[in-house]
C-alpha cells in the first residue's frame, strides 16, 4: 500500500477520550494534498468552553480559526479534541486565544494563521482577542470572519 502520510494517525477512525488537558491533548497533521495552491482553510468553534482561573467559572467563546497551510493541514478530529480539552483548563481570554493560535502555528508551520476569539460577556464586558501571524499572503481570499460583536438583547 503507497504511503499516503495518513498511518501515523491515532486519533481518527476510533473512539478517543476528551484529553484531561490541552498538554496532554495530541494534534495530528496530515499532508497538504495541494502544496502548489495558496488556499485558506476555516475552522469555526461556536461552543468553545474554558474556566476562569479566578473564579473557576466557565467561559463561553466562539472561535474563527484561519489558516493557509503550507506542507501540511491539522486534522480535524485531533483539532476538535484539543479545543475540548480546554472545558476544565482554567486560563484567561487571551491566553487561551493566543496560545491555540501558538499551538498550531507549532504543529503545522502554515503560511499564515489568524484567530478570532469572541468571548461572551464575563461581567457585563466581553472580550474579543485577536491573533495573527503576519500579513496575509498575496493572492489567498481572506473573508471576514463574520462573528458580529456581541449586543446582548438590546
Amino acid at each position: 500500500m503507497a504511503d499516503n502520510g495518513l498511518e501515523p494517525l491515532r486519533q481518527l477512525g476510533g473512539k478517543t477520550a476528551l484529553p484531561d488537558s490541552p498538554e496532554a491533548a495530541v494534534l495530528e497533521k496530515v499532508p497538504n494534498p495541494h502544496p502548489d495552491a495558496a488556499y485558506l482553510v476555516r475552522f469555526t468553534c461556536p461552543e468553545f468552553t474554558s474556566l476562569c482561573p479566578v473564579t473557576g467559572q466557565p467561559d463561553f467563546a466562539h472561535l474563527a480559526i484561519d489558516y493557509v497551510p503550507d506542507g501540511h493541514l491539522v486534522e480535524s478530529k485531533s483539532l476538535k479534541l484539543y479545543l475540548g480539552s480546554f472545558r476544565n483548563h482554567a486560563a484567561f481570554h487571551e491566553d487561551c486565544t493566543v496560545g491555540i493560535a501558538r499551538r498550531l502555528v507549532a504543529e503545522i508551520a502554515p503560511q499564515w494563521l489568524r484567530i478570532g476569539g469572541y468571548w461572551y460577556p464575563r461581567g457585563g464586558m466581553p472580550i474579543d482577542v485577536f491573533y495573527q501571524t503576519g500579513p496575509a499572503p498575496d493572492g489567498v481570499w481572506i473573508p471576514e470572519q463574520g462573528v458580529p460583536s456581541y449586543r446582548g438583547r438590546g
